[in-house]
């Protein structure tokens, strides 16, 4: 993840096109404003007009992924003046690196801001002067500017093994300069070039290793190993099936589930990532990991539940079927399965799942879809160890992204046109056929306008 100094250095000191007042010019600035989900927690701070774009840096490496629930965590410096808001604020820490913690609220489980202490500040007694901070680029408000950010770099890229969301990211500056692609940290890892990245049909060689045999459990596991989960892969099971009997989720063809892109507010929000990936998945084929045989004396465990009401109750401290006070006492304790897995109820029938301590977006459950989650796919550690895990899912790369209308008025609404346009370039490049959830929307389409 980079840090706000290294932010700071590429975002430029403007002087702006201002007034000028008693002899000095007066400077046009902007303000940034930065809000969580559930808006407990709100920050603004102000830049030089003159100094936008903002310059944001992408990482993709495995901590990030796992920290997010994203395919990366982007991040833009946080200007000093508003820093003292964010030190003085009760979002929660995460330690993510010796010199490196996590703020997010702890109510919704937005990822808000990287704090960055100088290395030694505590010892030559710095106290908050060692402090620095960057902002997560998916809590900024859309704020209706041509241009808020643009993409310096992307690091870390090794770690992916297949590039991750860079191909589709090399061109999301529009008319603007490229970003820099790195093997690992900026400046002091191989510099990848933006034809490796986007047009090969196999894995550049930086991103190959030995590929094991697929299991019959892919671990789903947060940074900080609070919720940890398994995926029974369900391809098998789908390829028994007759295909008019598949869900609506499941590739004919491949029995792969698909994977998309998401530009929905609440998605960005909670994740700090501008465009989010979901995947999906019935909750029979999640589970716990194999445990070591209990004691004889020991209460059987549950097994996972199997709609989202039963899942919110499992999560929950008390269960809804405790009928006296008695026995809701009694079910306080949960399954300790369950770890840090944390349930926030973004909006009636609707609730987010997340890491309560390193903040990890998990899953997307809905009660007018009991049997489904959508799950964040940044938390699958696939046999392949690929970030994009392709053995397993049917991406629907190119076309509108879902809730792409959430965008609309913002600097985002170009951000946006720009991936969905890289997505289709890279795409074709590769030589993959149209998505099928993607031809059956545009068969629709054409029905409708007759």
């Amino acid at each position: 993840m980079a840090s706000q100094e290294e932010m700071g250095r590429k975002n430029r000191d403007g002087d702006g096109d201002g007034d000028r007042a008693g002899g000095r010019e007066k400077e046009e600035t902007f303000e940034l404003r930065a809000h969580c989900l559930c808006q407990t927690h709100a920050f603004t701070a102000t830049v030089p007009r003159a100094s936008l774009p903002l310059a944001a840096s992408y990482c993709h490496c495995t901590s990030c992924r796992h920290v997010t629930g994203a395919l990366y965590s982007s991040v833009v410096a946080w200007p000093a003046n508003g820093a003292a808001a964010v030190r003085a604020s009760s979002l929660r820490r995460y330690g993510f690196a010796a010199t490196m913690a996590i703020l997010y609220c702890g109510a919704c489980g937005s990822t808000m801001f990287a704090e960055r202490r100088d290395a030694g500040a505590e010892g030559r007694g710095e106290g908050d002067k060692g402090l620095h901070y960057a902002v997560q680029t998916g809590v900024l408000v859309n704020a209706a500017v041509p241009r808020l950010l643009t993409i310096a770099d992307h690091m870390f890229l090794s770690d992916t093994l297949d590039g991750g969301a860079s191909p589709w990211l090399c061109g999301a500056n529009g008319e603007g300069p490229r970003p820099r692609l790195w093997a690992g940290r900026r400046g002091e890892s191989e510099e990848l070039s933006l034809t490796t990245i986007t047009t090969t049909t196999t894995a550049p060689t930086t991103f190959q290793k030995a590929i094991p045999s697929s299991p019959a459990e892919v671990p789903i596991q947060c940074h900080c190993g609070g919720v940890d989960l398994v995926l029974h892969p369900p391809a098998p099971h789908y390829a028994a099936q007759p295909r008019a009997a598949l869900p609506w989720f499941v590739d004919p063809s491949s029995n792969k589930s698909l994977a998309g892109f998401d530009a929905c507010d609440s998605c960005r929000l909670s994740s700090g990532s501008d465009v989010f990936h979901w995947t999906f998945v019935l909750l029979r084929h999640l589970d716990f990991p194999p445990s070591p045989s209990p004691a004889p004396s020991s209460k059987p465990l549950p097994p996972f539940p199997a709609s989202s009401t039963e899942l919110m109750n499992a999560v929950a401290r008390t269960s809804t079927s405790a009928s006296t006070s008695a026995d809701a006492e009694a079910e306080t304790d949960r399954d300790p399965r369950w770890g840090t897995l944390t349930c926030y109820a973004s909006s009636p029938g609707v609730q987010r799942y997340f890491c309560g301590c390193c903040s990890a977006v998990v899953f997307y459950a809905a009660d007018d879809r009991p049997e489904l989650v959508d799950l964040a796919i940044g938390l699958l550690r696939s046999a392949d160890g690929a970030a994009r895990a392709e053995s397993l899912l049917s991406w629907d790369f190119g076309g509108a992204m879902v809730w792409r209308g959430d965008v609309a008025g913002g600097w985002r609404e170009a951000f946006v046109a720009s991936v969905e346009a890289a997505a289709e370039r890279w795409r074709i490049g590769r030589g993959y056929p149209k998505n099928w959830r993607r031809v059956q929307k545009e068969e629709a389409a054409r029905i409708r306008e007759g």
